[in-house]
């Protein structure tokens, strides 16, 4: 069974980094992870993705420049490197896993950023 989880997560002042990792369990076709977010009263959105198959790399304009999405494959974790974090950054963030068998999503990890 597939199961993701994410770790840290936490406060930062603007203009600080924080580093994100999703730990995926369970064997599966994967072809794409992704981070989204959540604020509250808001809709989750899309923040970045990586192709399993070739790695290829995609983000939302928001975050450009900022966010670095990286796969560790021996490790099988998809992490998120996110520099000159700004206030308006805070949100749940989740993992996504998109396999062969369907879509699965972490439990969150909340981020927030004080100005």
């Amino acid at each position: 069974q597939v199961q993701l989880v994410e770790s840290g997560g936490g406060l930062v002042q603007a203009g600080g980094s924080l580093r994100l990792s999703c730990a995926a369990s369970g064997r599966t076709f994967t072809m794409n992870y992704g981070w989204f977010r959540q604020a509250p009263g808001k809709e989750r959105e899309f923040v970045a993705s990586i192709s399993d198959s070739d790695g290829r790399t995609y983000y939302a304009d928001f975050v450009k420049g900022r966010f670095t999405i990286s796969r560790d494959n021996a490790k099988n974790t998809v992490d998120l490197q996110m520099n000159a974090l700004k206030p308006e950054d805070t949100a749940v963030y989740y993992c996504r896993q998109v396999t062969v068998s369907g879509t699965h999503w972490g439990q969150g990890t909340q981020v927030t950023v004080s100005s």
